[in-house]
């Protein structure tokens, strides 16, 4: 077996976290004299996650960061050139590197919907090329997360939802950012404390299992709990049977620890069995002795159907752990964002470029764009979307005319709205030019804007398709460039 060259580094250099064909293009482009033409992609994608109506967009702050530290080390490029595919122009390109693209996004916390561009990029055709990879690993994740955490919590109905994931997450960085975008889709807190002391979410936790077993009794386990803990004292009542020694020894101890002292408990957590039958039957037992304030959580495997199906059944629950359902995204754990040229600049004209497909829902919009979300001034409920050309210009106080870009005899002319453009620029030339703001300020912003969402969009079985248009120049435009392709094949 070959020796390896190089040592594995203890610090990672994400730069470096590309396909490799994104290296073998960027030479290809160098080496035909196109490296330095202005390119623009689009990020977007093209499916809601488990038939939803909608996605949570989360990930920016991180692609932020990855952006701003762009370097090539010796190493990276001594790493290249064993692999004698590279040139040493481009090799010399990549050691005197720096990032000089505008970037737009949608800032993190907003719905967002198939199709409209999550992230634009616009520079070098090198350069936009090469950090494919990150943008779409980056906004994947966390977006494909926090669309699953809102789901979860919308079904919890307003009652926490804790994070329990990052023993069960798909590698440490799966835990710590999928943590993070947890909480941006509504998520109260978590168990993954560097997950706190990164980001200021809230890290949370009592006592597992271990604990319970390894004094002689469950009394004397949850004796010493109480003692240590006095001001903040949740007991997990399901090791051995809930009903018969749990709950009953977890009110002695309240009774013989904390009371005496005027405190009183916070709560209890069961982990596993018939979720609606012991809550009920702890709620019970609860209130007799005088403990009506203490709060019942429960976790084992749940997801966004079994805590609407408990909740239906009139479980007496107060909050909700959810692990490894949640920081996987169980039920559909891929979001399908694609990263696509839709422009290059010719002497400082943009020139619209289209990818087509035997699948309409793969032909690409093209050309520089804006997006625009319409909303109607008496309700404050989002209408639509609406994708237009960069420069276009929408006149709030004039009527507007939208339709199905496919379904084209549907139209809606709408009046009494107003709009807002979703991206926002986060970089000028290769400096990062926005300010995130903090992950809980994105959470309580999450949930405002998908309050502004209909009904029908929100709900989980065959919601309504929120509209994503194109206007009517962009429209035009498209079918232009399908109607030369076509007529080219023809030739």
């Amino acid at each position: 077996m070959k020796e390896a060259i190089f040592s594995i580094k203890n610090e990672r250099n994400l730069t470096m976290l590309v396909d490799f064909y994104e290296l073998t293009m960027g030479n290809g482009y160098l080496k035909n004299g196109v490296g330095d033409k202005i390119a623009y992609f689009d990020m977007f994608f093209r499916r809601v996650p488990d038939g939803g109506g909608y996605c949570i967009m989360a990930g920016v702050q991180q692609l932020i960061e990855y952006l701003s530290s762009l370097k090539f080390t010796e190493e990276d490029i001594e790493y290249l050139r064993s692999k004698r595919l590279f040139c040493e122009e481009f090799l010399d390109y990549l050691k005197n590197f720096k990032f000089t693209c505008d970037v737009w996004a949608v800032p993190e916390g907003h719905p967002v919907f198939p199709n409209e561009p999550l992230i634009t990029v616009r520079g070098p055709v090198i350069q936009a090329q090469f950090i494919e990879t990150m943008i779409l690993l980056t906004i994947n994740h966390q977006t494909l997360i926090a669309t699953k955490a809102n789901r979860i919590c919308r079904a919890a109905n307003g009652k926490p939802v804790m994070e329990f994931g990052s023993r069960r997450a798909q590698g440490y960085d799966g835990a710590i950012y999928g943590a993070r975008a947890a909480v941006i889709g509504g998520c109260s807190s978590t168990a993954c404390t560097i997950a706190d002391e990164m980001f200021g979410v809230p890290a949370v936790g009592t006592m597992a299992h271990s604990w319970v077993q390894l004094f002689d009794t469950e009394y004397e386990a949850f004796k010493a709990w109480a003692e240590a803990y006095p001001n903040d004292c949740t007991l997990l009542v399901d090791t051995y049977n809930v009903l018969k020694s749990g709950i009953p020894n977890a009110i002695k101890v309240f009774d013989e620890i904390l009371k005496p002292q005027g405190i009183r408990p916070k709560g209890v957590r069961i982990d596993s069995g018939d979720i609606t039958y012991l809550t009920n039957k702890s709620r019970e037992m609860l209130d007799a002795a005088g403990y009506e304030d203490v709060k019942i959580i429960v976790s084992n495997s749940l997801d966004e159907h079994i805590i609407r199906d408990v909740q239906n059944q009139g479980a007496k629950i107060d909050s909700f752990g959810v692990g490894e359902r949640l920081i996987t995204a169980k039920s559909e754990p891929v979001f399908g964002g694609v990263y696509k040229l839709v422009a290059v600049e010719k002497d400082n004209t943009i020139i619209p470029k289209i990818k087509i497909s035997e699948s309409q829902e793969k032909i690409t919009n093209p050309g520089f764009k804006k997006v625009f979300r319409i909303y109607d001034k008496n309700s404050d409920k989002a209408i639509a979307d609406l994708i237009t050309l960069a420069d276009e210009v929408i006149d709030e106080n004039k009527p507007l005319v939208i339709f199905d870009p496919v379904y084209t005899w549907k139209r809606k002319k709408l009046k009494n709205f107003y709009i807002k453009e979703l991206q926002v620029k986060i970089f000028d030339k290769g400096q990062p030019v926005y300010t995130s703001p903090d992950v809980m300020t994105i959470r309580d912003f999450a949930k405002k804007e998908t309050e502004k969402l209909w009904p029908e969009v929100l709900r989980f079985e065959n919601p309504h398709t929120y509209y994503v248009d194109l206007s009517q120049k962009l429209w035009n435009l498209k079918q232009e460039l399908l109607m030369e392709l076509a007529d080219a094949e023809e030739e």
